[in-house]
């Protein structure tokens, strides 16, 4: 029971550490691309101008939201996959 149960922990471990990088990589990919996409290469002030913070509040804010999207469909096929193994489970142990 402790083994399974370490397992357990283990497994919980190894998603949240993969999620944080998942979500490290997330960050620096918007990151790049908001910047490459809404600030000019040559700065001509330190501060954002306001054009620049409502490109990227918009380039953000998609992002999220693909990223959102992707992560709901990603969960749904996943739970997809989880009914059809027990069924095939079910199914097995029947004949």
């Amino acid at each position: 029971m402790a083994s399974a149960q370490s397992m357990e922990t283990a497994r919980l471990q190894m998603v949240q550490e993969l999620e944080i990088e998942m979500m490290a990589d997330l960050y620096n990919r918007m990151t790049a691309a908001c910047h490459k996409k809404c600030i000019p290469p040559k700065y001509k002030e330190a501060e954002l101008g306001k054009g620049e913070s409502v490109c990227l509040d918009r380039c953000v804010a998609k992002y999220l939201d693909v990223h959102e999207r992707v992560g709901k469909k990603l969960t749904q096929i996943s739970m997809q996959d989880d009914d059809l193994m027990k069924r095939m489970q079910t199914d097995q142990g029947a004949k």
